[in-house]
């Protein structure tokens, strides 16, 4: 039996290749998540945007205890098994009343990973109505198979190099895949998603983490990170240390460090 999600939803996922939502976070957890980021933010004097968006796991407690989360994990235990690592993260951030958006795309043409096992855990720290640009999936894509994506950088782009499929979905509105407060979606890495800009007057947070079991492997020219959180790991990726003293020396250097490899693997394989 399933540990968290309902057998409806391991079939959902696998029928269409994402799921959602999902309760994943209590209410005080995801305020408590949501206050430690935007107090740091507060303390610096502007939101929060790369490099610290990336992998933020490693800098911060409040991503750290996302990516450890229990009940995150055993969802994610019931699509992939027990032997589970964190391969990336990204904050995404819709700030209220802007026209934010992502084109549509697949995960897997710059992750590098084989086989395409990799699941995104979506998790929702404000609300991701329709209304406030929630993904949208194009259900059943994850068996299409690669779509050949280019890389188009604009302001509004939340992706930092644009990647995106052409012409070719460009009239779709696919499947909303809207998660409350606390809630979370799961897709696959082959799912075609894109999102739309934010009308409401909040600004629209979901920390998207990216698990793979760890029988999967880096296929690039780069051997990257990841962090084993849960059961064992396979030896395929360089391995990360928990986070142990949140912004410390340590932790910024551990940082560096990983998204460097993670962004060498990218450059490496788009040159090709």
């Amino acid at each position: 039996m399933p540990k968290h999600l309902t057998p409806d939803q391991v079939a959902a996922y696998e029928r269409d290749g994402f799921v959602c939502p999902i309760d994943a976070l209590s209410p005080a957890e995801t305020a408590q998540a949501r206050a430690e980021l935007q107090a740091w933010e507060a303390e610096r004097g502007a939101p929060i945007d790369f490099p610290e968006k990336s992998k933020s796991y490693l800098l911060f407690d409040w991503a750290d205890r996302l990516v450890h989360h229990p009940t995150i994990l055993d969802a994610v235990e019931d699509i992939i098994g027990p032997d589970i690592l964190v391969y990336h993260s990204t904050l995404f951030v819709k700030e209220a009343q802007t026209p934010a958006y992502v084109r549509w795309h697949q995960d897997s043409t710059y992750f590098y990973l084989s086989p395409h096992l990799h699941i995104t855990a979506w998790v929702a720290l404000s609300d991701a109505s329709i209304a406030a640009g929630c993904m949208h999936g194009l259900a059943g894509s994850h068996r299409w198979g690669a779509f050949e994506h280019d890389d188009k950088p604009e302001p509004m782009n939340m992706i930092r190099r644009g990647q995106g499929i052409s012409d070719r979905f460009d009239q779709e509105t696919g499947t909303p895949m809207p998660v409350g407060p606390g809630q979370m979606s799961l897709h696959h890495t082959d799912l075609v998603h894109a999102s739309g800009g934010n009308a409401t007057d909040d600004r629209r947070l979901g920390y998207a983490i990216s698990y793979i079991p760890a029988s999967v492997r880096p296929t690039g020219k780069v051997q990257p990170s990841a962090l084993c959180v849960r059961g064992r790991g396979h030896g395929h990726f360089l391995p990360e240390q928990r986070l142990a003293q949140a912004l410390s020396p340590e932790a910024r250097e551990a940082h560096t460090q990983a998204l460097a490899k993670f962004r060498a693997l990218q450059d490496a394989g788009f040159a090709g």
